[in-house]
């Protein structure tokens, strides 16, 4: 990483604008079911336009901006992922069920062992 770590401090303002972010989220939610006579689309269309105005004010302060900062870092580091070709991906998945199925024998083998070992040596029952 070449970007240095910078502590941001959060600032009244933004404290704020995540205050009233919650609260237009709460908000859109009481008005949906405040208009609970109303048809459904504007129901609807109502807790959309209080949920889009949350997440713009979110998006408006310091940690929506991290947030957005981050997701395109996120994206720039996937682009950079060198992935396997389908040949390579496909003997993988062959390596996988292979180790699979081998585990599963030994498990089964180990589990009828210690079965015979307990129940016909030990304690002497015919199962």
């Amino acid at each position: 990483m070449n970007n240095p770590q910078v502590e941001t401090v959060t600032t009244g303002a933004d404290k704020a604008k995540l205050s009233v972010s919650g609260l237009l989220v709460l908000g859109a939610v009481a008005v949906f079911y405040m208009l609970g006579t109303q048809d459904l689309w504007v129901r609807v269309l109502a807790l959309l336009v209080g949920l889009a105005a949350a997440v713009g004010l979110f998006f408006s302060a310091e940690p929506g901006r991290q947030l957005i900062g981050f997701a395109r870092e996120a994206t720039r580091e996937v682009k950079k992922v060198v992935w396997p070709t389908r040949k390579e991906a496909m003997q993988m998945t062959g390596y996988v069920f292979a180790f699979v199925v081998v585990m599963a024998l030994f498990l089964w083998l180990t589990d009828k062992t210690l079965e015979w070992v307990l129940y016909d040596l030990v304690l002497g029952w015919r199962g």
